[in-house]
């Protein structure tokens, strides 16, 4: 149960380049899903995305980076504010994606302008009550419905990015458990493929559970890498 109100107001509103900047995250978790096929147990990735107020949409919680947190302090308290979910979050960003709000009750700045950091939170607890629970409905989505209800761009580009990210997760993974183990086989699924394939276009397969997470040296070399070619820079 949470008890703590949800932040209101802009008197610690960050801003940068005329700005507003924004921190939020694609909660996720890997939900099993039953099958018989060659006694091979499978994880599907489900992402949880949230409704907008007055807005008949889905939306990743996200919200204004205050001056008296850090933007990853800020990624999980609009997690918990908005989604009512805890989890453990990549300190790594996705991105940092700049757009321009879509309602002029919500202006980012005077000219509408939002510079958002986005991050991956692995979601480990689910809150029955959360601060702004009479405004915003959650819902979990396989990845192809994700694509699908995510009406702008940069939303489907920081799911894209998730994906790869994700996709690398688990080939490190991987490489950390013992060799007579068989490693599982990651399909991942850009963007148009989802759009035409099964709900379950990025998943993972295994005839073994799961085991421990990479070592954080090599998780944090190999993601940088990826973000950089990801970005060019």
């Amino acid at each position: 149960m949470s008890s703590v109100p949800a932040r209101t107001g802009r008197q610690r509103q960050r801003y940068e380049d005329n700005m507003r900047l924004v921190s939020g995250c694609i909660p996720y978790r890997w939900r099993k899903d039953n099958t018989e096929q060659m006694g091979e147990t499978e994880e599907i990735i489900e992402v949880l995305m949230i409704s907008s107020p007055k807005r008949d949409d889905l939306v990743f919680p996200k919200g204004g980076w205050e001056d008296d947190e850090t933007v990853t302090e800020a990624a999980c308290r609009e997690a918990l504010e908005e989604a009512g979910v805890k989890g453990i979050l990549r300190e790594i960003p996705l991105g940092i994606w700049e757009f321009r709000s879509k309602s002029s009750q919500d202006l980012c700045s005077m000219e509408g302008g939002c510079r958002g950091y986005m991050f991956a939170l692995e979601v480990t607890e689910e809150l029955e009550i959360w601060p702004e629970q009479k405004n915003r409905a959650r819902q979990w989505l396989n990845i192809n419905e994700a694509f699908r209800l995510s009406r702008y761009d940069w939303m489907c580009n920081a799911l894209e990015v998730f994906l790869r990210v994700m996709a690398e997760d688990r080939e490190l993974e991987m490489q950390d458990k013992n060799d007579e183990l068989e490693p599982p086989s990651i399909i991942v699924a850009d963007e148009s493929e989802c759009q035409s394939m099964s709900p379950t276009c990025y998943k993972r397969s295994s005839t073994m559970q799961h085991h421990g997470m990479p070592s954080q040296a090599n998780l944090l070399s190999r993601t940088t890498q990826e973000i950089a070619i990801h970005f060019g820079y």
